[in-house]
């Protein structure tokens, strides 16, 4: 598990950061994408793919994201 920093970029995309890591990455599919459920499966502009626990879709925002595969 790993916390991650999720906000909207300046071209209105979703910005996945990894401090531990600095790995910034866009977001470039989601599992789930309305306002009151977004997240589960996303995966990034590198291809990997994480999970973040579904809830109301607001940035910025600081979650808990845990690497798919591997």
């Amino acid at each position: 598990m790993a916390k991650v920093m999720l906000r909207v970029d300046s071209k209105k995309e979703i910005s996945f950061y990894f401090a531990k890591k600095d790995m910034e990455e866009t977001i470039v599919k989601v599992e789930f994408d309305t306002e009151d459920k977004w997240g589960g499966e996303v995966e990034l502009g590198n291809g990997e793919k994480w999970f973040i626990e579904p809830g109301v879709k607001k940035f910025p925002s600081e979650m808990v994201a845990k690497r798919l595969g591997d």
